[in-house]
């Protein structure tokens, strides 16, 4: 039989956690604990923020210089699961919470599972840059500035001539040539 660890985790985890509760509750009282539970989700959330917010901008330079942002991606991860571990109240899901929020801790992570990572890239850029040729579907019209000019609606709250006799609601829209269609 196979050994699975998740739910050997959802055993032990907890038993630590209230074994952890009785012991530093007996050795600094009921409502010093329950500060210090409440402490450490409080500074769980703020980290959470100040290295999520420094990890997207890492992310997005990468992005920029045409790099697969695979080890932020890893480290957002680890950060997100920091901070579930700060915000559930006790002890032991607080350490590992900590230590998940130390960058060099992260990446002896990153080193352990980096090769077990296959980070994935599709390319969706449109208007036939650099990844290929402009795709146009049977369902599109294209039309150029000189073939489409939207009049305004004097009914709109955002016309010049609102509540000045009003008229049909719409927006009105003429194609050179052709019958202006009435959009509801």
């Amino acid at each position: 039989m196979r050994f699975s660890f998740i739910p050997f985790l959802l055993l032990v985890i907890p038993l630590a956690e209230i074994a952890a509760f009785v012991v530093i509750g007996g050795q600094i009282g009921v409502w010093a604990t329950l500060g210090m539970v409440l402490l450490t989700a409080a500074i769980g959330s703020f980290l959470l923020r100040w290295q999520g917010v420094g990890l997207f901008n890492k992310i997005n330079t990468e992005l920029r210089a045409n790099r697969v942002p695979g080890r932020e991606l890893v480290h957002g991860v680890m950060i997100l699961v920091a901070g579930v571990l700060l915000l559930t109240p006790g002890f032991v899901t607080d350490s590992l919470g900590f230590l998940l929020f130390v960058p060099a801790f992260r990446d002896m992570v990153w080193r352990l599972v980096k090769d077990r990572i296959v980070v994935q890239t599709m390319s969706a850029r449109h208007g036939g840059g650099p990844t290929g040729a402009t795709r146009k579907s049977d369902d599109v019209v294209d039309l150029g500035e000189d073939e489409f000019e939207r009049q305004g609606d004097p009914s709109s709250p955002w016309s010049e001539d609102h509540g000045r006799g009003g008229g049909e609601t719409g927006s009105q829209e003429r194609l050179p040539g052709r019958d202006t269609k009435k959009r509801e």
